[in-house]
């Protein structure tokens, strides 16, 4: 396929295929253009995703009309798909078993806890994690690691938007501040004395990552200085007399000052033109997070934006329940719809709204970056103007939200909520919103839990109210016998959930054909059906957690 892109557009310029690595079975064997052809052409297509055949539920910005030039579809765009839709033409082609798998394999990752790590004994037994991309590149991203001088896991997924820029950089630093926020006054003083006297650092984290969860080499002395900054002013404040640590205030804070941290790096600027132009597309773009804390039986999730936190819960008859340990910060939110009311004065009660999005554009009513709905019209005016002339040209940069009159319209600030584990707690499923709306929290819970323990098949089979012919339900019970070896062709829970997320038909059961289908869309049609989607899920260890309780 073809894509065009202005020179004058380049400041969300990672539009670029997907990693080859994702999909190298299609593409080493030139599949791709046997199955469809290029669609439309999009200079931009990140922040408008374009075409206006896409529901417009499905973008996280709402195209305005002055990005109209930006992406139109070809002429007579529907020759295209019509001419290779591959439901409807004679020589059907579908992925192989071996090709949907390394597809949903690529990203999956699994980690398993020690038992005991020296200090505590750990009540997670380990993670799975796996991502699906919709958009090229994949504008998710996802994080874990160990605290190394407090107690505890941190983990999290991010959903970016208008590019991968912002999702990527909190992705890195968000843990950092959050690990430096819990740090006792001490240990804070320890390791700044490291710095001034040039010795070696204490480890703060032990990050759990895959090798496509990379780190940015070139900006990693400017988010050193800053989180130096953060925790120098913690030093300052505390005068070491109390030693207590709340963690909600400690997610909080430091949610809050790495957002301030990215405005206030651009608003600043680099003398490398390399890092001068990289902060300015964090800080245009934008992410939400979805952050768990776990240490012993105390879990606190920290969300900003419409990521979810799910726990699974087993219930005395083995039956499965979720509990949502998180709320969508966007318009279907009536507490949301309030607090942003009575920020804005009351002449701006119909306009802060509208169509369900911020001032009619964003979806989600809270998130990192994004500083057009952040910073006042004349900071945006003199950090454009004095910015890179790829910055200058740009015209999403250079415009204004219609109705833009009290800012800041969004907040980074997180909503944290306290769990206190039980032994019928035995997972946590954190995902962005490309699980959520393809499936109900109820599935995906039971799905996950029936994955675990092995025990799907003995579940009856359910038909939802559907007039199932004789053949049908023949079909169903094949798709039972064979569910125990496609259990054993997923050794990872987050893939499995994938699996069923793309792939599921309306009896709840995976369609090879439909799975098939949906990996097979090339990038230009892929974001018209589902999101990227990141998931991971989190498993308790039951017998560590009925210990902690019953100690009380």
């Amino acid at each position: 396929c073809t894509v065009f892109r202005s020179s004058s557009l380049p400041l969300f310029s990672d539009a670029m295929p997907a990693p080859t690595q994702l999909f190298f079975p299609l593409i080493r064997n030139c599949e791709l253009s046997r199955i469809y052809g290029t669609a439309c052409y999009c200079h931009h297509k990140h922040l408008c995703c374009s075409s206006p055949y896409i529901p417009q539920s499905r973008l996280r910005y709402t195209p305005h009309p002055a990005y109209a030039t930006f992406c139109r579809p070809k002429e007579n765009w529907w020759q295209y798909t019509q001419g290779r839709r591959y439901a409807s033409t004679p020589q059907k082609f579908y992925l192989t078993p071996p090709q949907v798998n390394s597809i949903l394999k690529a990203n999956e990752y699994s980690f398993k806890v020690p038992e005991f790590d020296g200090k505590n004994v750990s009540s997670i037994l380990g993670f799975d994690s796996n991502q699906l991309p919709a958009n090229a590149p994949i504008e998710d991203r996802r994080s874990a690691a160990t605290c190394l001088q407090t107690r505890g896991m941190l983990l999290g997924v991010f959903d970016g938007h208008a590019g991968c820029a912002c999702s990527q950089a909190v992705s890195e630093r968000l843990f950092y501040y959050i690990a430096v926020s819990l740090l006792p006054h001490e240990t804070l003083l320890e390791i700044e004395n490291a710095v001034e006297s040039g010795r070696a650092l204490l480890p703060i984290l032990q990050w759990h990552k895959h090798p496509n969860d990379y780190f940015s080499k070139e900006a990693s002395k400017l988010y050193f200085n800053s989180l130096r900054t953060y925790w120098q002013e913690l030093i300052d404040l505390n005068t070491g007399e109390s030693t207590d640590i709340d963690v909600k205030e400690a997610l909080i804070n430091a949610f809050k000052r790495l957002d301030n941290d990215i405005s206030l790096e651009a608003q600043v600027g680099d003398p490398n033109s390399f890092l001068n132009y990289l902060v300015l597309r964090v800080a245009f773009s934008g992410a939400t997070a979805c952050v768990a804390h776990v240490d012993g039986v105390d879990l606190h999730v920290a969300n900003t934006g419409d990521s979810r936190a799910m726990l699974g819960v087993q219930e005395e008859d083995g039956s499965w329940s979720a509990v949502t340990l998180s709320n969508d910060h966007n318009a279907q939110n009536e507490r949301e719809l309030e607090r942003l009311k009575l920020e804005h004065p009351k002449s701006e009660a119909k306009s802060v709204v509208k169509q369900d999005r911020l001032l009619g554009l964003l979806m989600p009513f809270r998130a990192f970056g994004d500083v057009k709905f952040k910073w006042s019209i004349d900071l945006q005016k003199r950090v454009i103007e004095s910015g890179p002339d790829q910055l200058n040209d740009n015209e999403y940069t250079k415009f204004i939200p219609p109705n833009y009159h009290t800012p800041p319209y969004l907040t980074a600030e997180p909503e944290v909520t306290y769990h206190r584990l039980r032994p019928q707690d035995k997972f946590l499923v954190l995902a962005t919103d490309g699980l959520w709306e393809t499936m109900h929290r109820q599935d995906v819970v039971r799905i996950v839990g029936e994955y675990l323990t092995g025990m799907h098949h003995q579940q009856p089979i359910a038909v939802g109210g559907y007039k199932v012919t004789l053949g049908q339900m023949h079909g169903l019970l094949t798709e039972r016998r064979t569910k125990m070896s496609s259990v054993f062709e997923d050794q990872n829970a987050a893939t499995h959930l994938i699996r069923h997320a793309v792939g599921n038909n309306e009896f709840g059961t995976v369609d090879h054909e439909r799975l098939s289908k949906m990996l097979s869309l090339p990038e230009e049609l892929a974001r018209m059906y589902r999101d990227d989607i990141t998931i991971i899920v989190v498993q308790f260890n039951s017998h560590v957690v009925g210990a902690y309780q019953n100690q009380e």
